[in-house]
């Protein structure tokens, strides 16, 4: 298992974040440690008067955010979001993501679609020349067809198993679905990919985020880079 990312780096990189916020928006709130240190930072500000509300892609999330008074309503509350942020798992040149070890890539992605723009926060241990080269890639599936789903993802190349929790238990989305963590060989097209594999009958959605970053925060020893 890969090293964690350095918590000061995280901190910089969410400060870094903040210059993209203005009073009176609204805020697309990640999951993960990289979107969780921005909405601690985040909270700060609005203790101090900055007024947004946010919209979370999981109930971690929300439940972060409300316990640092950030406002948070659902979709059928607004028309649009101003600036979603949120972490990857893997970011390409290309600024295509993988995205979902947390476990909530399908809320993201929906709440990446409905923003005006995306802001992605990492360190730089993320950063790889194809997905699929440091992780597996996460597909949430129905559970009624994890196994069948299964069966054609390895038809695809892919080697997937179902994401469990400490007690053996399958681990559960905030959807109520599953997780194949899926590894591939390095994905040299993740759009085809992606396309391939929310084909199969019972694939909710993939961890592949092709076309929706429009800027890669990246924090390093001292500094934050802007990727475009």
């Amino acid at each position: 298992m890969s090293q964690g990312p350095d918590p000061a780096a995280l901190d910089r990189v969410a400060l870094a974040a903040l210059t993209h916020v203005a009073d009176g928006m609204t805020l697309g709130l990640g999951t993960g440690r990289a979107a969780e240190a921005f909405i601690d930072r985040l909270g700060e500000k609005v203790r101090r008067g900055l007024r947004v509300q946010g919209v979370a892609t999981s109930k971690r999330s929300e439940e972060l955010a409300k316990r640092l008074q950030i406002e948070c309503v659902e979709l059928d509350q607004i028309h649009r979001i101003d600036v979603a942020f949120d972490g990857a798992d893997e970011v390409t040149p290309e600024l295509a993501l993988t995205k979902g070890l947390g476990g909530a890539l399908l809320r993201e992605r929906v709440v990446a679609h409905e923003a005006d723009r995306l802001v992605i926060l990492v360190t730089p241990e993320k950063l790889v020349k194809k997905l699929g080269t440091r992780t597996a890639i996460p597909i949430e599936v129905v559970p009624f067809a994890a196994a069948t789903a299964s069966k054609n993802l390895r038809n695809l190349g892919g080697d997937p198993v179902v994401r469990r929790k400490a007690d053996g238990f399958p681990f559960v989305t905030d959807n109520m679905n599953w997780i194949l963590d899926t590894r591939f060989e390095p994905i040299d097209d993740p759009e085809r990919t992606h396309a391939e594999v929310r084909r199969i009958p019972g694939v909710v959605d993939t961890g592949l985020f092709v076309g929706l970053a429009d800027v890669v925060l990246v924090g390093g020893d001292g500094s934050v880079t802007e990727m475009r």
